[in-house]
């Protein structure tokens, strides 16, 4: 069995974990959408739906069938220039997973070891809401994760939020930023409604110590465009949401890979 190819320090994938505190912000439409907007911008990406218990992305990107094995181990699925890996891959849809952790553990080591993932720029992992087997499990196969936190406007759910981005800073992981989704609605005369409030990504990031990278307007081409497996980025360039998914894109791209301090090397 091959090693896990992400472990490494030096391994030239950088890996973008896409976090919240809780369901419903809209986290694997942004997860989806950020990685298109990668891989539009001349990037290697894969795509690692890493929320085994509610997984979405085949749906969102129109991906069905099971993956093949061959010489270099399992083939990931493709689709808007992304390998895309997922254990709806292997479930039927409309049946649930009823896993103790041990099995998810498995799960997903086998997603990073077995899958032919190629040689990436990056990796971005759909992680699960908040912060239980899944994320501990993720903390420990991709150590060099860079943790970037979803959230909407209003402060309950900057609250819930706020767990996640301190459970990234207790498994040392690097916190890179957070995406405000679900930001505005804009009326067809162009008034903006700030149906979720406003503050809540701003108010965040701040207490964080980390940028704001970007606010997602509330628009019904977002959710059309995951139920039918067409995300916005692809499928509407021109718009307002494409372009707040390239401007997340292109500031995570600007960040830079974090440098990862190990207590072993340090000297005393």
């Amino acid at each position: 069995m091959a090693g896990n190819p992400f472990s490494d320090a030096s391994s030239p994938t950088r890996v973008i974990a896409v976090s919240s505190g809780k369901g419903g912000v809209g986290k694997s439409s942004v997860t989806v959408n950020l990685a298109i907007a990668l891989a539009l911008a001349g990037n290697r990406v894969g795509l690692l739906d890493a929320d085994v218990y509610g997984f979405s992305v085949p749906a969102m990107l129109g991906l069905s069938g099971e993956p093949v094995t061959g010489e270099g181990g399992v083939s990931p699925l493709t689709a808007f220039g992304l390998s895309v890996m997922s254990m709806g891959f292997f479930v039927p849809d409309d049946q649930p997973v009823i896993w103790r952790g041990p099995m998810l553990h498995k799960a997903l080591e086998q997603f990073l070891v077995d899958v032919d993932w190629g040689a990436p720029d990056f990796l971005v992992v759909d992680m699960p809401p908040g912060t239980g087997d899944v994320a501990l499990s993720m903390s420990q196969y991709l150590p060099a994760s860079e943790v970037y936190v979803v959230t909407t406007p209003q402060p309950a759910a900057k609250r819930v939020a706020q767990r996640s981005a301190y459970m990234a800073r207790k498994l040392n992981l690097p916190l890179r930023g957070v995406i405000e989704n679900m930001s505005w609605f804009s009326a067809p005369d162009g008034t903006r409604y700030e149906i979720f409030g406003q503050g809540g990504g701003a108010q965040l990031a701040e207490e964080l110590g980390v940028p704001l990278l970007g606010q997602i307007p509330l628009v019904a081409a977002i959710r059309e465009g995951g139920d039918a497996g067409r995300p916005v980025v692809a499928e509407a360039p021109s718009s307002e949401a494409a372009a707040a998914f390239r401007q997340v894109a292109d500031r995570i791209v600007g960040l830079g890979r974090t440098r990862v301090f190990r207590s072993e090397l340090r000297v005393n």
